[in-house]
Formats: structure tokens, C-alpha cells, sequence
């Protein structure tokens, strides 16, 4: 299992490297995912829809909801290369110097070592898998020389193994974990080439920032497109674009949509 995991690993790096994925969004995708499923392990109905409104439509000074307290902090994680000053961003709640005696736990390769800072972390955070899971993540990426979170989630089950059992099932989460990812490379790759193909067709002022915001989040409100003229510019835009087949309505409602690759 470890040298299945390992080239699993070997080809994700590939996969990391392309130019033709969105990469950006390919993480945010999966942050997305990773956040429905440690919702799912807490028993909370909360799915993706759920979860893309509590980010989408936050105001500041809103509360996110017991949802988007588990996404959010996914979301942060990310958005920007891997520092100690970025996953305290993400997870406030944490003092800068823990974050950083965490990331140095474990020793050895690059799995091991995020088994290791998972069952640390979990041992002092039972009630906090979501923190953990984006604290091992982030070791894994930083022990694999990867700019960003990259988020392979565990399932419920797993957190519960000690030893050998937990970097076991790490082995095997990996495995799953990059055949999803890549799925989701080659699906967003086939998107994002749609895109830049009738991208040339659309004539309205701004369309070219709104495009590169449709590459890097996974769900795009007209009211964020704000390089086009109005709230009802950006709506027809939207519009425009789900006539073309280069974005999809994600919510399948009147009104408070949301749109993505």
C-alpha cells in the first residue's frame, strides 16, 4: 500500500504541474470536498450546496454557521503557499507557535510524517478533525516540496487507529484521494479550455477579470463580478456564459444563484 500510495503521489505531482488544470481551482474544489465530509463525519446535514451559500453570501461580520466554520477555514488554507502565517489565517484559534512546533512533528517520509502530526493533533483536539486534517495536509505538501495545501481527506473511521493502523489508512486515503483529484484535473482542464474558447465572444467591459475569477473559485455570485458594470450586467453575463457552455448554474434556483466551472 505504501508504493501504491507513493505512485499515486508521483503522478498527482504530475498532475500539480500542468498548465492546462486550474490549479487554484482545482484546490478550491477539493477544499470544498474535504469540507463536506468533515461536516459528514460530525453527522450535520450540510452538503456542498449548504456549504457553497454560508461562503458565498458571507457578510462581514456575519456568522458562517456551524457549516462554514468547517469550511472557511479549508477555503483559507488553500488559497496561498503554505506558511505558518497563512494556516493561522486560516485557523485563528491557534497560536502561530503551536502551528509550528505541529508542522515540525513526525520524522521520515513524507506520509509518516503527516500520520504522525494527525495523531498529535488529534490527541489534543478529539473534537477537532478538520484542524488536524488541514495541519497533516499541509505536512505532507511542505515534506513533498508542494507550494499549497493540497487537501486528501480520511475517512470518519480512520481518525480513530493508533500507529501502524492510522499510517495505513493515510496510504490508502492517498490512493483514493489522487484518483479523485485527477478526475477532477482532467474535468476542470476540459472546462477551462471551454472557457477561453468563447471567452473572445464576450464583448462586455470587465469580462476578461470576470473569466479569471471563474478559474479560481468554485462558485462565483454575480454581486463578486464587480469589474462588470451592475448586479444586473454581471447576471446577464453569467447568463451569457451557461448559454455557451462554458459555466454551470450550480444552485438550480430564481434567484441567490451561484455559477462555477
Amino acid at each position: 500500500m505504501a508504493f501504491r500510495s507513493g505512485a499515486a503521489l508521483s503522478h498527482l505531482h504530475l498532475v500539480l504541474n500542468r498548465d492546462d488544470v486550474p490549479q487554484t481551482l482545482l484546490r478550491a474544489r477539493l477544499a470544498l470536498r474535504a469540507a463536506e465530509a468533515c461536516v459528514r463525519n460530525q453527522g450535520r446535514p450540510e452538503r456542498v450546496s449548504e456549504l457553497r451559500d454560508a461562503a458565498a453570501f458571507l457578510q462581514f461580520g456575519d456568522s458562517p454557521g456551524p457549516a462554514g466554520e468547517v469550511y472557511l477555514p479549508w477555503q483559507q488554507a488553500v488559497k496561498r503557499p503554505i506558511s505558518v502565517k497563512v494556516l493561522h489565517r486560516a485557523l485563528s484559534d491557534l497560536e502561530p507557535e503551536l502551528i509550528t512546533v505541529w508542522l515540525d512533528t513526525g520524522q521520515g517520509p513524507p506520509v509518516a510524517r503527516a500520520a504522525s502530526l494527525l495523531q498529535v493533533v488529534l490527541a489534543d483536539r478529539p473534537r477537532d478533525p478538520a484542524t488536524a486534517l488541514i495541519l497533516a495536509d499541509a505536512a505532507l505538501a511542505q515534506s513533498l516540496g508542494w507550494r499549497h495545501v493540497l487537501p486528501l481527506g480520511l475517512k470518519r473511521a480512520d481518525l480513530r487507529k493508533p500507529g501502524e493502523e492510522l499510517r495505513l489508512a493515510c496510504h490508502q486515503a492517498i490512493v483514493a484521494a489522487a484518483a479523485e483529484a485527477t478526475r477532477e484535473a482532467t474535468d476542470l482542464a476540459r472546462r477551462m479550455a471551454r472557457l477561453k474558447q468563447v471567452a473572445p465572444k464576450l464583448r462586455a467591459k470587465g469580462a476578461d477579470e470576470a473569466v479569471t475569477l471563474f478559474l479560481s473559485r468554485d462558485a462565483v455570485a454575480p454581486t463578486s463580478l464587480t469589474s462588470l458594470r451592475s448586479d444586473r450586467a454581471a447576471r446577464r453575463f453569467c447568463d451569457r456564459l451557461v448559454e455557451l457552455g462554458a459555466v454551470r448554474e450550480l444552485t438550480r434556483r430564481d434567484t441567490f444563484r451561484l455559477y462555477g466551472l
